[in-house]
């Protein structure tokens, strides 16, 4: 039985971050299901009155359908949770580490789950202990805005000024050359893995969000050893991190069959392109199944309840 026909819902999308444009499709797709699917939802964009405008409407519950900024980086969720709201997705703690990429990928590290070697330390004079070629990117974002590939030291400058553009401090990690994967999870359940091919190897902005720009294979053509690998890494990094709800695990594999955790996203792309509603639609869930339940998975567990992390 549905904790929440009848209350009225609302869905969070815009917001302030780089991301606005994505959340807004996003969140407009959202908001479609729950509504054919008979839900009371009405949309928020989440501006900086956000948490006045859901009490004057009288929400009863969150759909967090923002990426980057404070819509993932545990912000929106501390509010909600203040106000008491069931908010979907993971709580403040989970929000707040994988939001923090070079904190995260030293806790996966201390958990035993491998990801690429990397550096928080770039600067115009270059990067210690890193061979090129690098992937230069910001700390904290998502949507791959402010990516850069470096081929060597030349363009090094370059791609941090533009990673520095995003806010916070600029990531360098050395480029694995293979395979790219994408594990979605739901509520601690891996979906079908997504294989993603791109003409130039690299799964950027425009290649996410253009029509043609890449394509996908679900599910991905692995061994069953490597299929089981990379799923159980992506589980092991959903609960180290503390996640819940919907989550995409981003992974790259490398010529010797190793994979490697790229970042662990807690707010994954729900537009007609993004990746966890293909996953989804390949273990037979539909785009509606999948938002309503997401929705129905929502709570207000406070952050001292994701155990797993550390």
């Amino acid at each position: 039985m549905s904790a929440f026909i009848g209350k009225k819902i609302a869905v969070l999308m815009g917001g302030k971050s780089a991301e606005r444009e994505i959340s807004l499709r996003s969140g407009a797709v959202v908001l479609k299901a729950l509504l054919e699917a008979g839900y009371n939802a009405m949309e928020i964009d989440a501006g900086k009155d956000v948490f006045t405008e859901l009490r004057a409407a009288g929400v009863e519950a969150v759909f967090i359908a923002l990426h980057g900024g404070d819509g993932e980086n545990g912000s929106i969720q501390g509010g909600l949770e203040v106000m008491g709201l069931p908010y979907t997705g993971s709580g403040v703690l989970a929000s707040a580490l994988c939001m923090d990429k070079i904190t995260a990928k030293k806790l996966l590290l201390l958990n035993g789950v491998p990801t690429p070697a990397f550096s928080a330390e770039v600067t115009p004079g270059g990067v210690k202990g890193l061979r090129y070629p690098l992937i230069v990117k910001p700390a904290a974002g998502g949507s791959t805005l402010g990516l850069t590939l470096v081929v060597d030291e030349a363009g090094l400058e370059e791609a941090r000024l533009r990673a520095a553009k995003f806010g916070g401090a600029v990531l360098a990690e050395e480029r694995i050359t293979g395979r790219e994967v994408s594990v979605s999870i739901l509520n601690a359940a891996a979906l079908p893995i997504v294989e993603i091919f791109t003409e130039g190897g690299l799964y950027d902005y425009e290649a996410k969000y253009t029509a043609g720009g890449a394509a996908f294979q679900v599910p991905a053509a692995l061994t069953d050893d490597l299929r089981q690998r990379v799923t159980s890494i992506a589980l092991k990094s959903y609960s180290t991190l503390g996640c819940r709800g919907g989550a995409r695990v981003d992974i790259l594999i490398d010529r010797e069959n190793n994979p490697f955790v790229l970042e662990v996203n807690t707010c994954p792309g729900l537009t007609e392109r993004s990746l966890l509603p293909m996953a989804a639609s390949e273990a037979g869930l539909t785009y509606r199944d999948l938002i309503v339940e997401m929705l129905e998975g929502a709570s207000t567990e406070s952050a001292s309840d994701e155990k797993e992390c550390c």
